[in-house]
C-alpha cells in the first residue's frame, strides 16, 4: 500500500496501459518532454518512447482526427486537449467522427479512443481554463463520460476507459490533482461494470449526489452535518454517461430526500438529468423535490471570484436544510 496523488496515480495508469497493450498511443500538446501542464504524463516518453508518447501542435481538431485515423487502423489512442475549454474547437471531430463511426461503419470500426480532458475549476485558471463541459458530452450518442475523484478511483477508471471498446471522455478534476491517498495498484480488484457508481459515505437522512471535485465538498458537508446529528449518504457518481439509475434510485430510495451538486452551470446541467432520473424511479419514496446546489448561469469568473461561484459547504447545506424541512402542502 502506497500513497498517490491523482496526478500520480493517472501517470501509473497510462504507464500500467503501455505496458499491457502496444497498442496504445498517448499524444497531446506537451505531453512528451514536459510531460503535460500537470504532469501527469511525466517521464512516459523517456520510458516508452517518442513513438508511442509523443507531442502534436496546437491543433486540437487535428489531434481528434489523429485519433480517429490511429484507432481505425487498430490502435487504442489516449490523447489529450490541455484544458477543458480547449477542447472546443475539437467538437466537431468529437461528435460527428469519434461519437458516429462506429455506428456509421456498421461496426467496422471501433473507436477505442480515451480522450483525457483536465477538467473543472478550483485553480484560480484564467478564462477558458475551468470549464465544465460534461453535459455537452453526455449528451452526444455514442460517447461514454466518467469523472474520477480520487487518486484510486482515478487509476482504475482510467485503466477501465483505455480497455472499453467504445470512445470515453475522461474528465480529470483539476483541483484534485494534488490530493493523496493511501491505495494498491497491483491489487486485484473486481472491474466493475461501465456505469457504476459509489457510495462514498453511507448515511439515511438524504443523499448527497456529486462527481469530481465535488464529491470531496460533499464529504465536508456531510462531516458537519454529523455534528449535527444529520446523517447524510454520498454517491460519487463516477460515470456521468451511462447514469448508474439502479445505484442512484436505491439510494434515494432509502433516505428519501436528494441533493445534486456540481460545478456547472444550472440551466441544462447534468444534475437537471439526475433530477429526472431519481424522480421518475423514487417518485412515491421522495418526502421533498429533488435540490440542486450548481454553479451560476454566467461564464465561468475570473480566479479571484471563483470562490464565490463554485458551490460552497454553506450553500450544500443550506440545500439540504431546505430539503429535510420541506413539507408538502
Amino acid at each position: 500500500m502506497s500513497e498517490f496523488s491523482l496526478q500520480q496515480a493517472l501517470n501509473l495508469a497510462l504507464q500500467h496501459a503501455c505496458e499491457d497493450d502496444d497498442r496504445v498511443l498517448i499524444f497531446g500538446e506537451d505531453v512528451g518532454g514536459l510531460g503535460g501542464v500537470f504532469r501527469v504524463t511525466d517521464g512516459l516518453q523517456a520510458k516508452f518512447g517518442d513513438r508511442r508518447v509523443f507531442d502534436t501542435p496546437l491543433a486540437e481538431s487535428g489531434i481528434m482526427g489523429m485519433a480517429v485515423g490511429l484507432a481505425m487502423a487498430g490502435w487504442r489512442p489516449v490523447p489529450e486537449v490541455q484544458f477543458d475549454g480547449f477542447s472546443y474547437p475539437a467538437i466537431d471531430q468529437i461528435v460527428n467522427q469519434v461519437a458516429r463511426l462506429h455506428y456509421r461503419s456498421r461496426g467496422s470500426f471501433a473507436m477505442p479512443i480515451t480522450l483525457r480532458v483536465p477538467s473543472f475549476g478550483g485553480i484560480r485558471a484564467p478564462e477558458h481554463h475551468s470549464e465544465s463541459l460534461e453535459a455537452l458530452f453526455a449528451h452526444v450518442p455514442g460517447l461514454k463520460v466518467v469523472s474520477p475523484s480520487t487518486p484510486g478511483e482515478g487509476y482504475h477508471l482510467l485503466r477501465q476507459s483505455i480497455a472499453d471498446p467504445d470512445p470515453v471522455i475522461f474528465l480529470e478534476p483539476k483541483s484534485r490533482y494534488w490530493h493523496r491517498e493511501s491505495f494498491d495498484p497491483g491489487a486485484p480488484v473486481e472491474p466493475l461494470p461501465v456505469g457504476t457508481s459509489r457510495i462514498a459515505r453511507p448515511g439515511k437522512h438524504a443523499t448527497l449526489i456529486a462527481w469530481g471535485a465535488m464529491v470531496t465538498r460533499c464529504l465536508q458537508v456531510a462531516e458537519l452535518a454529523a455534528e449535527d446529528g444529520v446523517e447524510l449518504e454520498v454517491v460519487d457518481l463516477r460515470w456521468l454517461k451511462p447514469i448508474d439509475a439502479d445505484g442512484l434510485a436505491a439510494s434515494v430510495s432509502r433516505t428519501r430526500r436528494a441533493v445534486v451538486v456540481h460545478e456547472a452551470p444550472l440551466t441544462a446541467g447534468l444534475g437537471a438529468e439526475v433530477s429526472t432520473l431519481v424522480t421518475d424511479r423514487c417518485f412515491g419514496e421522495l418526502r421533498a423535490p429533488v435540490q440542486r446546489v450548481t454553479g451560476f448561469d454566467v461564464p465561468y469568473p475570473s480566479g479571484a471570484l471563483e470562490d464565490e461561484y463554485l458551490p460552497s459547504i454553506d450553500r450544500v447545506l443550506t440545500a439540504v436544510q431546505a430539503t429535510l424541512e420541506y413539507r408538502r402542502g
